[in-house]
């Protein structure tokens, strides 16, 4: 099983670019605090590589920026290339399946891009292949104001 799921602070702006089929391409990394303290009481830093693909990507770019909280959820991949030098390079980073804003973009965040006041942070939630539900479409509206449910119903 290869899952990861990260929840720290944009450490510079999300870099853009396209690929020669022109699918989108977001690198960033995120900083985040371990847990315990070092010998020194301070605790330790991790920066962790971040990349996502298509629409995801380009919202990413679009909505968040330099210290913007995230969660990450998605996979540790390994790759390596060759560099101009013919010198053998290796790459660690997280490939995002999802990636949740979680503060707004005017938090405070100078590096993010303004918009609207009135907007949440789950607003922006990006997710490959997401079915939308308009939440305006009430499921249980031809049940009345309660559910009788018996125990018989519950499968624990």
């Amino acid at each position: 099983m290869n899952k990861a799921f990260l929840i720290g602070r944009l450490t510079r702006d999300p870099e853009l670019r396209y690929s020669s089929s022109n699918a989108a391409i977001v690198n960033f990394s995120i900083a985040i605090d371990r847990q315990y303290t070092n010998s020194q009481g301070e605790r330790d830093t991790d920066f962790i590589n971040i990349v996502a693909f298509q629409k995801q990507a380009e919202n990413i770019k679009k909505y968040v920026g330099k210290g913007s909280l995230v969660a990450v959820d998605g996979r540790i991949q390994t790759r390596n290339y060759e560099d101009k030098d013919g010198k053998r390079v290796y790459v660690t980073e997280v490939v995002a399946d999802r990636v949740q804003f979680l503060d707004s973009r005017n938090s405070g965040n100078t590096s993010a891009p303004t918009g609207e006041d009135n907007v949440s942070p789950a607003d922006f939630q990006t997710e490959s292949n997401v079915n939308e539900t308009n939440v305006s479409d009430d499921v249980f509206a031809d049940f009345g104001s309660s559910i009788e449910i018996s125990d018989d119903d519950i499968a624990f």
